[in-house]
């Protein structure tokens, strides 16, 4: 049985092995080893016909002064789906939520699949595209040996999402084709885990140590993860400890207001974004 799937895959996946060519060429930027600011992998769905297949995207977030916005780029070109523009929405009044009860959010934020020419939907980036966004704005880097997969609420609890077994072997075939170190590996939501009916060699590879999976429930578990540092709890005052990611972001975020706060009283604050006058993106298959 097992040999008549995999025959079945060797003739299918032609597409999936020439875009990991591509990766593996450089001509795609995907990152499977170091750290970086405001770039994290996230994990996607290809259907051609009846084979679906896991593809790693590389999402970037950058930040400035500004009134609050969280620009969605493919969202700007008719590019982002309904629902994932509603998953940007939800991670904007998520960050709001968080970090702007007490002070006003005085920056401006963009958000964007990199190299990424066709239209992007569903929401299971959100909490990847988070995390990209306090990494960021706190200026803490995210390992780029993980990737991740999950949708988020505004309350920060990652939910299920669709096709998680081909987004794991998607980015394992790629960490496998430049080697396992025992580092790689991904972030699943937690209520994913009873759907998952992995390839032999990705189970082996589980269970030898040489490639991770870890289950995630809220979103400070998964920037523990991909940064190494504490999420950091809000003390009776709404104060984060010293050393946490969360105090990085508030500092960062608290030190804008405060220089916006100054332009403003010397008439130089940045006007609000010129909203968008495009209609609603097209719906995607």
């Amino acid at each position: 049985m097992r040999q008549a799937l995999d025959a079945q895959v060797f003739r299918l996946d032609r597409v999936a092995r020439l875009m990991q060519d591509e990766v593996l060429r450089k001509t795609i930027h995907i990152e499977t080893t170091g750290a970086a600011i405001g770039q994290i992998n996230g994990l996607s769905v290809l259907q051609l016909g009846n084979y679906a297949f896991g593809q790693p995207s590389r999402i970037t977030a950058t930040v400035r002064m500004g009134r609050g916005d969280v620009v969605n780029i493919e969202r700007e070109v008719n590019l982002s789906g309904p629902i994932h523009a509603k998953g940007v929405l939800i991670l904007a009044s998520l960050l709001n939520a968080r970090y702007a009860i007490e002070q006003p959010l005085a920056l401006s934020a963009s958000l964007v699949f990199e190299q990424s020419y066709g239209g992007v939907e569903g929401d299971s980036a959100s909490s990847t595209e988070f995390y990209a966004l306090l990494s960021a704005i706190g200026q803490v880097p995210i390992k780029q040996s993980l990737a991740v997969t999950g949708s988020v609420d505004q309350t920060g609890r990652v939910q299920a999402i669709g096709g998680v077994n081909e987004k794991i072997e998607g980015f394992f075939d790629l960490c496998k084709a430049r080697g396992l170190t025992g580092e790689q590996g991904v972030l699943i939501p937690e209520t994913n885990v009873k759907h998952l009916m992995l390839r032999r060699d990705v189970v082996e590879a589980v269970e030898a140590g040489r490639f991770q999976i870890y289950a995630i429930a809220h979103v400070d578990e998964g920037i523990e993860v991909l940064t190494g540092m504490p999420a950091g709890t809000p003390d009776k005052r709404g104060k984060y400890p010293k050393g946490s990611i969360n105090r990085a972001v508030a500092d960062r975020l608290g030190q804008m207001a405060k220089k916006r706060q100054a332009l403003e009283a010397k008439g130089g604050a940045p006007k609000p974004a010129a909203s968008s006058s495009k209609t609603d993106p097209p719906k995607l298959a």
